[in-house]
C-alpha cells in the first residue's frame, strides 16, 4: 500500500513524503501539488507505522482547508488523521485544559468584534461610524497575533482609524479588554493567546499535549503570525518533528499579521533542515507562468515556475490585455466575453472573475445579470446558510430515517424536487435560478459519492461539509476579491481593475505595501488553468486612470512581449 500510495508523485513530491522525521521546509509554489505532496507524506507515515494516526497534526488557516485536508487524507486510507485550524486547536485544548487549571467553564466566545467596540464607544463618548469600528477591530487582531501590548502597540506608529486620534484609539483598545473581562468573554485571538499562555505557565498541561500530538505539519506556512508560530513552537518543544510548506510569493495576508519570514528562515531555527523546492506547475499553460514568473522575477523568497500541464492542454493561449474607456464598459465587456466563452462550450462554473476590492463587483453583477449569466459572489452569503440549503440539508436528513434501498439518486432527487429542484434549469437570473443553482449543487455532490454511499452516510458528508463551510461547486460564474480566491483555480479567469489605485491599491505607498499588492497580482493570475486576461479601463468615477505598473513589469506593455496579445475594445458608452 505504501509504495501504491508514492506511485503518482512527482522526484521533488516524493521526497517531501519519503521524508518523515525532523524538520522538513516545503518550499511549493502555485500549481505544484503542495497538498498532494503533504497528504501523501502523512497517509505514507500511517501506512509504514512511522506515524500514530492520532499523534499527528495537521494545520492550516481556514475551516475550507481543513476539510480539504481531511477529504484527501480520507481519500488515501488515514482519515483518523486530524486536520485542523490553528484556532479550532488551540480551542479545544483550551475547552479541555480550562476547567483543570482555572477552574469552571471557558468564557464564552464573542461572535464579532463590532457590537463591543460600539458599546465602547458610547461609554467614551465618541461617534465613530460602522467602517472605523470595523478597521478598530482589524487593529485589535493584529495587535494580538503580533504579541505587542496596548503601550507597545501606541509605539508602533499604525495610522489612526478614521478621524480618531492616537489617544482615542488607545482608549478603544483598552475599553475594548475592559469591557470583555467585565463580561467573562474571549476573542477569535484570545482563544490563541489563552492556549499559548496556559502552555507557557502550566507544565503538566505542556506535557499531556506533547504526549498527546508527536508530529505537526503546517500548510499555508507563508501565513503564520507571531502568535500562531508562539503556539507551534510551544506545542513542539524541544522537538524537531515538524513539516512546514508554503510559498513566500503568496504571502498576501500582511495586514493580518502573516509574515513569510517564519518561512524563508526555517533552515536557519532548524540546523540540519530538509529544504524541498516544488516549481513544476501542473496548473496553468505555460504564458500563464511565463507571466507569473515574469512578475515575481528577483523577488526575495520567488520560486521559478515550469509549465508541466501544456500537453494535454491543447494549444496554449497568451494572456490577453484589454483597455476599455470606463469601469462599465469594462464590466460589460468582461460580461460579453464571458457570454461568448460559455456559447463556445465552456461551463459557467469553470470562469471567475477577481478583483482587488469589493466595490468592483456591483458593475460586473450587472453587466452578467443584464445578459442572463448566473454567477456567485464569494464572500457573501455562506452556501450552507442559504435558506434554501438549509431546508435541503434538514430535508435529506429527515429522510434518511425512513429510507429504503433505492439508488441514491433517486432519493436525493425526489427530496430536491420537492423543493423546487428539476433536471432543467430555469430561464434567465433571479432568486429562482438562485435556488435552483444551490439545490442543483447538492444535486452534483451525488455524482462525487463512491458507489453504495447510503443516504445517511451522505446526510453525515453534507454536515461534514457543513460545519467546515466546505462549499460545492455552483453552476455559475465566480465573483471574488483577489484575497478570498487563494487556494482556489479555475479554467479561465478575468482580472479587471489594472489600474494605479486599484492595482496597486491606492494607499499602498511603501515598498513593503507595493511589494504585497504584486503578490495579490500574483495570486490572481496563477489561478488561472487555460485563459487568462487582463483588464484595465482608462477613466473610473470621472477621473482619468494610469494602467497597473505592474503590467509594465510582466512584460506586455507592449504588443510583442511575453507573447501577450494587447488590444483597446470598441466597446463604450
Amino acid at each position: 500500500m505504501s509504495v501504491e500510495l508514492l506511485a503518482g508523485l512527482d522526484d521533488d513530491q516524493r521526497v517531501v513524503a519519503e521524508t518523515l522525521r525532523g524538520p522538513v521546509c516545503v518550499l511549493a509554489g502555485a500549481g505544484t501539488g503542495k497538498t498532494r505532496a503533504i497528504t501523501h507524506r502523512i497517509a505514507h507515515g500511517v501506512a509504514t507505522g512511522t506515524y500514530t494516526p492520532n499523534r499527528i497534526l495537521a494545520l492550516t488557516f481556514t475551516n475550507r482547508a481543513a476539510a480539504e485536508l481531511r477529504g484527501r487524507l480520507r481519500g488515501l486510507g488515514a482519515g483518523n488523521v486530524p486536520a485542523r485550524t490553528f484556532h479550532s486547536a488551540a480551542l479545544s485544548q483550551l475547552s479541555y485544559f480550562w476547567p483543570q487549571v482555572v477552574g469552571g467553564d471557558m468564557p464564552r466566545l464573542i461572535d464579532g468584534k463590532g457590537r463591543l467596540l460600539g458599546h465602547v464607544a458610547e461609554r467614551l463618548r465618541l461617534k465613530i461610524d460602522t467602517a472605523t469600528l470595523r478597521d478598530l477591530a482589524a487593529e485589535i487582531e493584529w495587535r494580538k497575533v503580533a504579541g505587542i501590548s496596548i503601550d507597545e502597540y501606541a509605539n508602533a506608529g499604525r495610522s489612526a482609524p478614521g478621524a480618531l486620534s492616537p489617544e482615542q484609539v488607545i482608549d478603544m483598545l483598552q475599553g475594548y479588554e475592559d469591557l470583555k473581562d467585565e463580561r467573562r468573554q474571549l476573542d477569535f485571538e484570545d482563544v490563541l493567546l489563552a492556549c499559548a499562555g496556559m502552555l507557557e505557565q502550566e507544565p503538566r498541561v505542556a506535557l499531556q499535549v506533547r504526549e498527546q500530538y508527536r508530529f505537526f505539519v503546517v500548510d499555508e506556512y507563508q501565513d503564520v503570525s507571531p502568535l500562531q508560530q508562539q503556539l507551534l513552537d510551544l506545542w513542539l518543544g524541544d522537538r524537531r518533528d515538524v513539516c512546514v510548506v508554503g510559498d513566500a510569493s503568496q504571502t498576501i495576508f500582511s495586514f493580518a499579521g502573516a509574515s513569510s519570514s517564519f518561512l524563508l528562515d526555517f533552515h536557519a531555527r532548524y540546523d540540519g533542515a530538509n529544504v524541498v523546492r516544488l516549481e513544476r506547475n501542473y496548473r496553468s499553460t505555460g504564458p500563464i507562468v511565463t507571466t507569473a514568473n515574469r512578475l515575481m522575477r528577483d523577488r526575495p523568497g520567488s520560486l521559478t515556475l515550469r509549465a508541466m500541464g501544456e500537453e494535454d492542454a491543447g494549444e496554449a493561449v497568451a494572456p490577453d490585455l484589454v483597455r476599455y474607456s470606463t469601469d462599465m464598459s469594462e464590466a460589460r465587456g468582461i460580461a460579453q466575453s464571458i457570454h461568448a466563452r460559455i456559447e463556445a462550450g465552456v461551463r459557467p462554473e469553470d470562469i471567475a472573475v477577481l478583483y482587488r476590492v469589493n466595490a468592483q463587483s456591483a458593475a460586473i453583477e450587472t453587466a452578467l445579470g443584464d445578459l442572463g449569466i448566473g454567477f456567485h459572489v464569494r464572500g457573501a452569503t455562506r452556501f450552507f446558510d442559504l435558506p434554501e440549503v438549509k431546508q435541503a440539508v434538514l430535508a435529506l436528513r429527515g429522510a434518511s430515517v425512513a429510507v429504503g434501498d433505492e439508488p441514491l439518486f433517486k432519493t436525493v432527487s425526489d427530496v430536491l424536487r420537492s423543493l423546487g429542484w428539476s433536471q432543467i434549469p430555469p430561464e434567465g437570473h433571479g432568486a429562482v435560478r438562485s435556488k435552483w443553482e444551490s439545490l442543483n449543487a447538492i444535486m452534483g455532490l451525488v455524482d462525487q459519492t463512491a458507489p453504495g454511499t447510503t443516504l445517511r452516510e451522505f446526510t453525515d458528508e453534507l454536515r461534514e461539509r457543513q460545519a467546515g463551510q466546505h462549499e460545492p461547486t455552483l453552476r455559475a460564474v465566480t465573483l471574488a476579491t483577489l484575497h478570498s480566491a487563494k487556494g482556489l483555480e479555475w479554467n479561465e479567469v478575468y482580472l479587471p481593475g489594472l489600474s494605479e489605485g486599484l492595482l496597486p491599491i491606492s494607499y499602498a505607498t511603501s515598498f513593503e505595501q507595493i511589494d504585497e499588492e504584486r503578490r495579490l497580482l500574483y495570486v490572481g493570475i496563477t489561478r488561472a488553468r487555460r485563459r487568462l486576461t487582463l483588464t484595465w479601463s482608462e477613466e473610473g468615477q470621472r477621473h482619468p486612470r494610469e494602467r497597473s505598473r505592474f503590467l509594465q513589469e510582466i512584460g506586455i506593455h507592449r504588443p510583442d512581449a511575453a507573447g501577450a496579445r494587447v488590444r483597446s475594445s470598441a466597446h463604450r458608452e
